[in-house]
This record gives structure tokens, C-alpha cells and sequence, in this order.
């Protein structure tokens, strides 16, 4: 939704939703499974509360199966794309219950915890419409539950309604002390309004930048069966209407009897400052106080339900007064009962769900092309499909940031915390409808550039004095037009051409390069590829080499090309090594491939430069023999020792003595323990998690490959590297060459050629057959005011404005933040420019420059209204990635829950309209803002699962400081598709539900994916006629858990579930091997790790627990 627009029309809280069969959760007693850590947040640490400590009658309670198993018998099949195996903390699905609880759906339009969201409009002034009907409270109320006995819920007639929420999977282990704390015998807890609000709001008066609030957990209540009441006017089921703010408090802890009508409307809401009135209370900008007292007409708790402190017996005729949540004391943990240690629960489906927000974008900003003619316009998620047309500014599939309006000084940069950065991808591919980037040719003269700052011709520059001079627009200063170049201009004052140049009317386009941008003055030869094949014992016996070198002989067709050419510029040549390395001669004119041998690896020359990079067509018989006769020659090797600096330096050797550029491919299987320059020892070790050494499991054992990789970036040289590993191999050591060239690291571990060759062999396809940039060097330019002063990614600088980069692809991305060093003018904006001199694969060396231009602001509203979430994330996730290495985890950890409290406090203190401090207030453009950064916070890199190997930790962390928006957004974030929802013709991807066990029905079919992974999740209750459809089996109990391929069945439903998986992997850089995962199966706990709203076993907190936690450090700043 654009925010300058005015809000699109949403769906009401209780529209109708697929119906979820009923499941029940087999071990919800509260108890913590024995491996679970304790949480990270020190007021909310503790055990988690008991909701259900008896089954209700009916209910057969399967034993506490919460515990990680044993690893003996939870060993994941080695070889799969996960990094460990984890499970899904203190749940489990179990058999159907006949306990059905009814929830809201999970559409609203916006959420809350019982925290209330805000979202001002202005509005006209309007009476308040009569009180809510039976379906209008059954909407708000159902479902909720108070702890002890369970009354079933009776859905009204046609609401759909969720799958029953658990009583305590959500919520984390955080005990209820301080402001969510529970309460001493005798005194009642404060209460809250009900979900929804009973009452009408008066609309907002002023209109600050749209936000979400929720009334906090401090004032919410338990939940509680089904009640029934008046509706209210103007609103749909359950939900305010659109022309009030949108909060949405926690539901009140006191109920009827199930099926009790309500009679009337509801009563007066009691407030701090005034004596009851009958009728509606007015509130200040339609915001809740901090909690209110109950209704009458309600009732008293229904028998059996605990009265929370007040006196057992006859129901109380007078509500008890109402109480302010900060005037409770808060007693300690251990000195509260047993029964008393209980929290409130917050309803799942109340609080902002990022499904409904990418929902919600695609619907409103799909359909119509994003046109970039506008300055800081804010794109469309990227989890949306648009089309863009570039009328001036950059394509966000080249540049994203984290805020489209700027603050125009430092000071209010620092007081709202929000980082200012860019995540740019240069060379990123585009969809078939949008053209690639015009290529310019000023012939000799080159580009025009700006004679003080250099920044290249682009839409901004003003011409001045009728076409002879223009003015820059980064630096100001007056530069001439070539006599080549002039063109006079419009009554406007623009140039009359302006249309027919790329360079005066896009955002995104390419200058051919003089020879004065080239290195030592001569333009490049075209790049070559070298493959390095580990030949020892671990590579030959998994069948690695056979498979490697079968494929080589068909992919080598396909080489990158430019254009139109007929065939690829790049060479190509071969080396294989163990302890020593051997060179082929696979020059034409030779009948057989030639051998040489290096066995001096502590010095490294290349034995041979005619005949060793080749054109494949002409050597195409000398290459066939060669890789035919790899896996032979080395066959009986009983080698088991490796090398690995050595075998970089002989490919750059090769090719600077080619003088050209180019990439290696490493295909290695082991720690390089042989006598050698870069040899490394087993450091491995698990004791250091959670100690301030920690950071050393993340640096690199020797400085060796940093000096390596600088010799690397200056010659052009990218590395590639294929790992597979049986065990520990020091992934962050051997990673340091290609992240510092820009190169790749892929790692398949335990490969098996059965299991993974697909995997291997898609990802190598890929990467062999993109194109590359080599030899490049980016730089970022910006109008006077703001500066790049920090980098993140896959590349190299050896002074503070130069992103050096020896190969860039259109998968990389380079992050830069950006700060003030003046102040900026309203008026005039920011501006961006990226500028990348890099050489193509047929040698072409070409500038691509990007352009965008930004809003500044002097309120802070503005700021909060053009924000960015995915960017944010995808900043923050880099920024913590990095901190890891010089900094212990815990330390990056508070550093990240910091930075967020201190931008939504800032927000809540000068942009949201005054309301109690019981809320939780987030602004529109921010609501996923907890949910994400706790997926972040909860990763296996910053909180570890047991089972996390550090090379799998490494790998990840190197893996996301070079990812796009896009996929930080699913990598953090899983998509979780129910496949058997939607009608099996159905073209279209099934919509996608929360992250979270509670979603899971066990009557259903689930695929989840987060870009490196996918699993499907089989329910134990799913219909035979679907097991058959997919699997070619006759019941759930004859699926093989761990299986990696679906068959190939000639049925719709069979067709439309691998026509999904493989449309998925095509979305997707790197190919996603599928895991089977059957419900109850000890793979679960591998599937559960993914479903990242529920605590982990790790000890990371439920989304509920964070977004309290995160009220809470709020309060903290605010007070």
C-alpha cells in the first residue's frame, strides 16, 4: 500500500477462512522440554506456565514427547541442506480432539498483541453506532479460554474459524514477573477491554503516520469461551471498522457460561479518572487506557474457571474496582504458588501477521506497474510481483533502502535509530518483460562526468546557459558540455534529446569504457574458467569425481556469452590435486591430454601456458578424453591428504601469466591438513558457544587466505567454492578467498550421490552458465549532505570509498550505510549513485551506473511513514553477521533488541497519538518489524541448536551477508503452503499461512521453504486418496520419512504439488533438495525449527514472548 495513499478498503477481523480440521496438541502441559535453554530476556525468564495440567473430559493425553530425542534415534540423514536438527520446543501434534475452540481467522487486516495498533487516518467526526450483536462479540470473544476446564466454543453461522490455538505452545519461557507478572492471592489482575472493542472509537484528529498498537499483555485476561452480543454499526465481524483507528485490546478474563446470550449492550468502561457513567466513555484519539475494568451484564467466570485471587463462591454482583497494571507490586517468581504462576495469553491471530501484510501489497500494488518517475516513492514488497517501468530512478530490483524520506539533520537521524542504508545489486537479472539497461557509446571522448566529484551524466544534472554548461547534481559545481555533446533546450529547460539519451531519461544504464578505464592502459582479453578437482580418497570413493566429470563434458556447452554470439569467449583448463597438484595439457592439436605434476606446493608456478586454458570447441575431443579419464587414473588412490591455498595460487598464477581475469571452480572434500602453505588443524570446539571466545569459531585460523585473496582481487581472479564435507572442514577459514573476491561458497554435506547429485549438479549448472562481471571495481556517490561510510558483502576494499571485486554476479549484493556529514534540504532531496567498471564475459570492459533519488524530511513521521522493513532486516541481519566476529553473541544480540526499542520508542514518543503506556503502538510501515528481528535474533548463527555444526554457523553467516531483500525476507522468514487447501485445478500458488505449529492441521499436506531448504510436512489424518495421488502408497504409515523425490504419478493432484516445488526452486538462487517429513517423525523436529513464531529449543522466544518483551524495553526507554 502506497502510504501517502489513502488506506485500501481491508477485510474485516472475521471474514470467512478455510476451515482447519481440528488437531490436538499432545503435550501442552506447560512443561519445558528438558533440552530447552532458557530464553535470552531476563525479566520474562522462566518456566513455562501451565495452562492444561489436566486433560478436560474426553481428552486423551499422549505422554510428554516435548524433549529432543535422543541422538541416537533423531539422527538426520546425512547430506541434507539443513543445518542441524532442532525441534519446535515444548510441541506436538497428536490425534484430533474433541475440543474445538474457535479464534479469529487469520486474515485481519491488522493485528495486535494485547497490545492495541494504532492506525490514524483522518477521519470526519461520527456518533458512536449502536452496540455490538451476538455475532459481533461471538467474533471478538471466541476461543478464548481460561486455564483449567475447557468449554467448547459454538462457531456462529458463517464465520470460518482457524485451527484452535494451543494453550501454551506460543508463548515463550518467560515467567510473569514485573509487568506481565501474575498476581498475589486476593488481588485481582487489571482488566482489559475485549478483543475488538466493545465499544465504538471516536475517530483520530490529527493524522500521524499510520500505525498498528495493541494493548499490552499487562492488561489482557485469559481466554474464554464463546459469548454473544449486539453488533456494531459500521463494522463487519469482529473488527473495527476502517474509519477508526485500528486497535485491538486484549480480551476480558471474565465470561459467561457457554452458550449465555448477552442482554443489552454492553456496559460503562471505568476509568482512572472518572466515576462509572452509564453509556460510552469518550477516549482521547480513539486510544485504550492501559486497562479496564470488567462489563456488566457480563457475568461471573463460569463454574470450575479460577477466580485469579478473588474469593471462591457465589458470582460476585459488583464488578471489583479497576486497577492500573503499574500500581501492581510484582512478587517475585518463587514466591507465588504453584497454581499462580500463570500469564496471559495472547491470541495468536491479534497481533501483526506477515502473511496478511504481503497479502494485502500484492493485492493493492500488483496490478499495476511500479513507474520510477517519482522521487522516494517506496516500491512494493518483494515478496510482490510487479512490473517496473524506469522513467528516472533505478529499478528497486537493482537498489532497495531502508527509508525513502531521509531525516534532513544528524540529530534526528540519531534520535529515531532508524539505519540509513541501500542494498544495492547491480548486475541483478531482470524478468523477460523488463528490457536490460541500455548500452551508451560516446566513442573515444567516453562518458561525461562531473570534473570535481566524477559522478557520470545522469536525469539530475541541470543544464544551464542554454545547453553549453550543466550543473552537477551531487556537488553543484559548473561544468561545460563537449561541443559533441551539446543539444539545445526546451522551454522547460530541459534538453530537446533528453528522451532519445538513456543516460538524461533512466535511472539504469551502461557506458562502453575507454581504454582510460582499463588496467595498464589496454583493454582486457576475454576471462577464462579453470576447474580444480579434489582427487582424493573421500572425493573418489563418494563417486564425486565420476559424477563431476560426466557432467563437465555437457555443461562446458554452456559457457556465459554475450549477446547474440554463437559461442562463449571464455576458456577453459583443468587441474586435479591431493597432496599434489596436476596440470592438463588440453591443447588441440594433441591426440591425448598431457600430465604435469607440481609436488613443490610451498612455491607455486604453473608448469604450462600453451595448451592449459583453451577454447572448448576447438579442444572439444582432447577435453572429452581428459574427463573420461579423471575418474579412472585415480580410482585405487588411497590418498587421503589435501591441499587447498596452493591450489588457488596456481590458478591465479595461470591466470595472471594469461594476462586475464577469470573464476575457479573448487570442488574440495576435507580439512587441508597435508604440509603446505594454509594448512589447518581440526579447532573445532563446542565449549566456546555462549563464552566471549565464541568469536574466534567465526575468524579464520591463519591470515594466509586474506593475503591470498588480496593477490586474488588484483588479478581479476573470483573463487568459487563446492564443499563436501564428512566433517568439520573449517568452513570460515576456507570461505575467506571467495568472499573476498566475490565468489560463492556452496556445501553439501555427507554427499551421496544418490541423494544430493541433483542438488550438486543444479547448483553447479547455475553458477557455470551466469553471468559474471570480472575484474570490478563499485563506487557510491551521494549529494552533498550524506556519505557511504560502511560496506557489507562479498568483496574486497583497500580504501574506504572502493568496493573491489574480483567476479560479481546478478545474485550479489553490496549493502551501504549511509550518514550525515551536513544538512540536507527538503527540497532538493538525496541522491544515489552507484557507478560498477567491471569487464563482461566477452571482455567488454562497461560502467553500469544506477540512480535514485530520495525524499528528505524535518518530521519524523515521515521518516516512519517511508520506511522499508525487509531492507531493515536485511541491513540488520548483515550488521549482526558481521558483529559476530569481533564481539560475543549475546553482546550482537542486545546490540540488535536495543536498536529496535530505541525506533519504535522514538516513534511512540513523537509520532503516535498520547495513549496509555498499556499499549504497544508500531507504526504501519514497522508492524513486522519484532516478528522478523526475532527471526533474526533466533537464527542459527546468533542461538545455536545443539545439533549446529560451526561450519554450518560459518556458512550461514557468509551466505546472508551477500543476499538480496528477497531473500533475507523467506530466509528469515519461511514460506509455509498448505497444498491441500486450494482446488487441485488451480494454477495459482496456494496462500500461504503463519509459521507456526498452530497452522498445522494433520489433516493436510504442508510445503515450507525458505530459499536453501524445503520440506514437506505430512499430517497423520491426511486422506488416503491424497497419499496415493502424491506418493503411490496406500496409507501414512508406508511413506518413507526423508524422502527426497515425489514419484512421477499421472494425477492432478501429483502435477500440481511438483509443478509448485519446481517453480519454487526457480524463484530461488540455490537449489532446494526436498525432505518428506512425516507428522510425529523424528525428522520433525528438523521442520520444526523452521516454523520460527513458536519458541525454539535453542531457548529463542515465541513471536508472542518477543513483542511483549519488546513492550516492555519500550516502556523502559519511554519511562
Amino acid at each position: 500500500m502506497n502510504v501517502n495513499q489513502s488506506a485500501p478498503p481491508l477485510p474485516p477481523f472475521g471474514q470467512s477462512q478455510p476451515v482447519y480440521p481440528g488437531y490436538h496438541q499432545s503435550s501442552y502441559g506447560g512443561q519445558p522440554g528438558s533440552t530447552a535453554p532458557p530464553t535470552p530476556y531476563g525479566a520474562y525468564n522462566g518456566p513455562v506456565p501451565g495452562y492444561q495440567q489436566t486433560p478436560p473430559p474426553g481428552v486423551s493425553r499422549a505422554p510428554p514427547s516435548s524433549e529432543a530425542p535422543p541422538a541416537s534415534t533423531a539422527q538426520v540423514p546425512c547430506g541434507q541442506a539443513a543445518y542441524g536438527q532442532f525441534g519446535q520446543g515444548d510441541v506436538q501434534n497428536g490425534p484430533s480432539s474433541t475440543v474445538q475452540m474457535q479464534r479469529f481467522p487469520g486474515s485481519q487486516p491488522f493485528g495486535s498483541v494485547p497490545l492495541a495498533p494504532v492506525v490514524s487516518q483522518p477521519t470526519v467526526l461520527q456518533p458512536y453506532g449502536p452496540p455490538p450483536t451476538s455475532a459481533q462479540v461471538t467474533a471478538q470473544l471466541a476461543g478464548m479460554q481460561i486455564s483449567g476446564a475447557v468449554a467448547p466454543a459454538l462457531p456462529p453461522v458463517g464465520l470460518g474459524y482457524g485451527p484452535p490455538t494451543s494453550l501454551a505452545s506460543a508463548s515463550g519461557s518467560f515467567p510473569n514477573s514485573g509487568l506481565y507478572g501474575s498476581y498475589p492471592q486476593g488481588q485481582a489482575p487489571p482488566l482489559s477491554q475485549a478483543q475488538g472493542h466493545l465499544g465504538a472509537q471516536p475517530p483520530q484528529r490529527s493524522a500521524p503516520p499510520q500505525a498498528s498498537s495493541f494493548t499490552s499483555p499487562a492488561s489482557g485476561g485469559p481466554r474464554m469461551p464463546s459469548m454473544t452480543g449486539p453488533l456494531l454499526s459500521g463494522q463487519g465481524f469482529g473488527g473495527p471498522s476502517l474509519s477508526q483507528p485500528n486497535h485491538v485490546s486484549s480480551p476480558p478474563p471474565q465470561a459467561l457460561p457457554p452458550g449465555t446470550q448477552m442482554t443489552g449492550p454492553p456496559g460503562p468502561l471505568p476509568s482512572m479518572h472518572s466515576s462509572q457513567q452509564p453509556g460510552y466513555q469518550l477516549q482521547q484519539n480513539g486510544s485504550f487506557g492501559p486497562a479496564r475494568g470488567p462489563q456488566p451484564n457480563y457475568g461471573s467466570p463460569y463454574p470450575g474457571a479460577p477466580t485469579f485471587g478473588s474469593q471462591p463462591g457465589p458470582p460476585q454482583p459488583l464488578p471489583p474496582k479497576r486497577l492500573d497494571p503499574d500500581a501492581i507490586p510484582s512478587p517475585q517468581l518463587n514466591e507465588l504458588p504453584p497454581q499462580q504462576k500463570t500469564r496471559h495469553r495472547i491470541d495468536p491471530d491479534a497481533i501483526p501477521s506477515p502473511i496478511q501484510v504481503i497479502e494485502d501489497d500484492r493485492n493493492n500494488r500488483g496490478s499495476e506497474p511500479f513507474v520510477t518517475g517519482v522521487r522516494g516513492q517506496v516500491p512494493p514488497l518483494v515478496t510482490t510481483n510487479f512490473l517496473v517501468k524506469d522513467q528516472g530512478n533505478a529499478s528497486p530490483r537493482y537498489i532497495r533502502c531502508t527509508s525513502y524520506n531521509i531525516p534532513c539533520t544528524s540529530d534526528m537521524a540519531k534520535q529515531a535509530q532508524v539505519p540509513l542504508a541501500a542494498v544495492i545489486k547491480p548486475l541483478a537479472r531482470l524478468p523477460p518483460e523488463e528490457a536490460s539497461p541500455y548500452v551508451v557509446d560516446h566513442g573515444e571522448s567516453g562518458p561525461l562526468r562531473c570534473n570535481r566529484c566524477k559522478a557520470y551524466m545522469c536525469p539530475f544534472m541541470q543544464f544551464v546557459e542554454g545547453g553549453r554548461r550543466f550543473q552537477c547534481c551531487f556537488c553543484s559545481c559548473i561544468n561545460d558540455v563537449p561541443p559533441q555533446y551539446f543539444q539545445h533546450l526546451d522551454h522547460t529547460g530541459k534538453r530537446v534529446d533528453a528522451y532519445d539519451r538513456p543516460e538524461l531519461s533512466l535511472g539504469s544504464y551502461e557506458f562502453l569504457a575507454t581504454v582510460d578505464y582499463c588496467k595498464n592502459n589496454k583493454f582486457p582479453s576475454p576471462p577464462a574458467f579453470i576447474f580444480m578437482i579434489d582427487v582424493s580418497y573421500n572425493a573418489i570413493r563418494s563417486g564425486l569425481v565420476r559424477l563431476l566429470c560426466e557432467e563437465l563434458k555437457s555443461l562446458l556447452d554452456f559457457l556465459p556469452r554475450e549477446g547474440g554470439t554463437e559461442e562463449s569467449a571464455i576458456r577453459v583448463g583443468f587441474v586435479t590435486y591431493n597432496k599434489v597438484l596436476h596440470f592438463y595439457n588440453v591443447k588441440s592439436s594433441l591426440a591425448q591430454p598431457q600430465m604435469m605434476v607440481v609436488s613443490d606446493v610451498a612455491d607455486m608456478f604453473v608448469p604450462l601456458l600453451d595448451g592449459f586454458l583453451v577454447n572448448v570447441t576447438e579442444s572439444r575431443a582432447v577435453i572429452t578424453s581428459l574427463l573420461d579419464q579423471i575418474p579412472e587414473m585415480f580410482a585405487d588412490t588411497r590418498e587421503t591428504e589435501t591441499v587447498f591455498a596452493p591450489v588457488i595460487q596456481a590458478g591465479m598464477e595461470a591466470l595472471k601469466a594469461a594476462e586475464c581475469a577469470g573464476k575457479l571452480f573448487l570442488f574440495h572434500t576435507s580439512l587441508p591438513i597435508a604440509e603446505a602453505p594454509g594448512k589447518l588443524k581440526n579447532r573445532d570446539d563446542r565449549k566456546l558457544i555462549n563464552t566471549d571466545k565464541e568469536k574466534t569459531l567465526f575468524q579464520p585460523q591463519t591470515g594466509a587466505y586474506q593475503t591470498l585473496a588480496k593477490e586474488c582481487v588484483a588479478q581479476g581472479c573470483c573463487v568459487d567454492l563446492f564443499l563436501f564435507p564428512n566433517q568439520y572442514v573449517d568452513v570460515a577459514t576456507l570461505s575467506v578467498v571467495p568472499q573476498l573476491t566475490g565468489g560463492s561458497v556452496y556445501k553439501y554435506a555427507c554427499f551421496q550421490v544418490e541423494n544430493d547429485q541433483e542438488r550438486f549438479l543444479s547448483d553447479l549448472r547455475r553458477d557455470v552458465q551466469k553471468v559474471v562481471g570480472f575484474d570490478a571495481v563499485m563506487r557510491v556517490r551521494t549529494s552533498t549532505g550524506i556519505r557511504a561510510v560502511d560496506f557489507f558483502g562479498a568483496f574486497y576494499m583497500s580504501n574506504t570509498t572502493d568496493v573491489e571485486l574480483a567476479g560479481l554476479d546478478g545474485d550479489k549484493t553490496v549493502t551501504v550505510e549511509f550518514k550525515h556529514d551536513d544538512r540536507l534540504n527538503e527540497e532538493s532531496g538525496a541522491l544515489l549513485q552507484c557507478a560498477l567498471l567491471y569487464t563482461s564475459c566477452a571482455g567488454q570492459r562497461r560502467l553500469r551506473i544506477h540512480n535514485l533519488a530520495l525524499n528528505c524530511c524535518t518530521q519524523l513521521a515521515d521518516l516512519y511513514r517511508n520506511c522499508e522493513t525487509d531492507t531493515l532486516i536485511n541491513y540488520m541481519a548483515k550488521f549482526a553477521y558481521r558483529g559476530v566476529l569481533n564481539s560475543p553473541v549475546k553482546t550482537v544480540r542486545d546490540t540488535l533488541i536495543t536498536q529496535c526499542a530505541q525506533i519504535l520508542a522514538c516513534y511512540r514518543k513523537n509520532c503516535a497519538s498520547p495513549s496509555s503506556a498499556g499499549q504497544l503502538i508500531l507504526p504501519e510501515c514497522m508492524k513486522l518489524l519484532p516478528v522478523y528481528l526475532n527471526c533474526v535474533l533466533k537464527s542459527d548463527v546468533l542461538q545455536p541448536g545443539a545439533e549446529v555444526t560451526t561450519d554450518d554457523r560459518a556458512y550461514v553467516r557468509q551466505l546472508v551477508t551477500s543476499m538480496d531483500v528477497a531473500e533475507t525476507n523467506v530466509f528469515f522468514y519461511p514460506r509455509l503452503l498448505p497444498l491441500t487447501k486450494s482446488p487441485v485445478e488451480s494454477a495459482t500458488e496456494p496462500p500461504a499461512v503463519r509459521a507456526s505449529e498452530e497452522r498445522l492441521s494433520n489433516g493436510d499436506i504442508y510445503l515450507l521453504e525458505n530459499g536453501l531448504n524445503l520440506f514437506l510436512w505430512v499430517g497423520a489424518s491426511v486422506q488416503q486418496g491424497v497419499v496415493q495421488s502424491l506418493f503411490s502408497v496406500s496409507s501414512f504409515s508406508q511413506i518413507t520419512s526423508g524422502l527426497s523425490v515425489l514419484p512421477v504419478l499421472d494425477n492432478p493432484l501429483s502435477k500440481k504439488v511438483r509443478g509448485l516445488i519446481d517453480s519454487l526452486r526457480a524463484q530461488r538462487s540455490r537449489y532446494m533438495k526436498l525432505i518428506v517429513v512425516k507428522q510425529e517423525d523424528k525428522l520433525e523436529m528438523l521442520f520444526k525449527h523452521f516454523l520460527v513464531e513458536d519458541k525454539s529449543l535453542s531457548g529463542g522466544a515465541s513471536y508472542v514472548d518477543f513483542l511483549c518483551h519488546m513492550h516492555k524495553e519500550i516502556r523502559q526507554l519511554l519511562s
